[in-house]
């Protein structure tokens, strides 16, 4: 199994994954300026120079730059001064080999720089966001029909969505129908995101986040995800950590016969937790606090602890070929009430 990993401007996190590169299928990364929005919270600056002196110390995989902001401000799609800036910086780092494509979430933009500047953008693959919920194969094919309209070349990787994850069934029958209309299509999954199964706050939390990137919004997306959102279900119901649909570093070569790459993400963690992460996951083993490796509910370490290498044998086959009728079900209670140990009882994040 290959992976797609974050690349993070820190020298020692590039020489680790420099010494894995044979594992990385691909690295996606911001641009670090105030061109793009991308699907996290704004992160510290990092110059193109010092950029592309990162991108170069990484020969072989592919490289994304992330534009994957649920939106964008609408006056954005009619700068062409804006467009053309940022269609600049995506051929810089293009023509020295550091680019083969954008990973995008709002299609007004995808439209609107391929407008602008259909050059560039014919040299790039648009590579559809994990939030396009791309959950069948009928779903693909429209997203490549779209994306077929612009100037941009089409992916060479799918992500799949989250679900799939946790329903082997459809993902056994969308990989098999993918592979035999696309066969040169890389199929992704996305491994270690802790979320809500068929999260109801997820459209809203990536809102959020896009308005914190606008230069007028609004900050506060956690302390709504701990006060009003998944942190309190989680912590209140820890049972739903186990109907999360992640992928465990020792479940990951089960996925193969349906992926090709499994995506790891993570990079507002920090470059510590992402050699953590990553080294679990090439290694098919992590001996530690579960939530310690999950993107999105590693918050809830400093209250809860899952023994991950205490978890049974028949996790992925029990969880991945169940019914998701969870009221009748006592799995998750159960392993929830003999795994999870809380650190701080009755301090629950849902009471903060």
């Amino acid at each position: 199994m290959l992976y797609e990993v974050p690349l993070l401007p820190d020298e020692e996190y590039v020489a680790f994954l420099a010494e894995n590169i044979q594992r990385l299928h691909s690295v996606h990364f911001s641009l670090h300026t105030g061109l793009a929005a991308d699907g996290r919270p704004p992160s510290a600056p990092c110059s193109p120079e010092r950029l592309t002196a990162l991108l170069s110390q990484l020969p072989g995989p592919r490289k994304y730059a992330l534009l994957n902001s649920r939106f964008n401000d609408p006056a954005a799609y009619q700068d062409n001064e804006r467009l053309n800036a940022l269609a600049g910086a995506l051929d810089a780092l293009r023509s020295e080999g550091n680019l083969h494509g954008i990973v995008y979430a709002d299609h007004y933009l995808l439209q609107a720089l391929s407008d602008a500047c259909p050059g560039v953008c014919a040299e790039l693959e648009a590579v559809p966001s994990i939030n396009a919920m791309l959950d069948s194969a009928p779903k693909v094919l429209r997203r490549l029909h779209y994306i077929s309209t612009t100037a941009f070349r089409p992916p060479g990787k799918i992500i799949l969505d989250r679900s799939l994850n946790r329903n082997l069934p459809a993902l056994a029958e969308t990989s098999s129908a993918l592979r035999q209309a696309l066969p040169d299509m890389n199929i992704a999954l996305l491994a270690n995101e802790g979320c809500l199964p068929d999260c109801p706050f997820k459209a809203a939390h990536d809102s959020h986040i896009s308005l914190s990137c606008l230069p007028h919004g609004t900050r506060g997306t956690f302390t709504a995800i701990a006060r009003l959102g998944c942190g309190r279900h989680f912590a209140t119901d820890p049972s739903l950590l186990f109907q999360s649909p992640f992928i465990r570093p020792e479940d990951a070569a089960n996925y193969a016969p349906y992926a090709d790459v499994l995506k790891l993400c993570g990079r507002t963690m920090g470059s510590t937790a992402m050699r953590r992460i990553v080294s679990a996951y090439v290694a098919g083993r992590y001996e530690g606090n579960l939530l310690d490796i999950l993107d999105s509910l590693d918050f809830l370490a400093p209250i809860m602890r899952i023994d991950n290498q205490s978890l049974p044998l028949d996790f992925l086959n029990t969880v991945s070929h169940c019914d998701h009728n969870c009221p009748t079900c006592p799995y998750c209670p159960a392993l929830a009430a003999s795994h999870v140990q809380r650190r701080h009882p009755g301090n629950g994040i849902g009471r903060m």
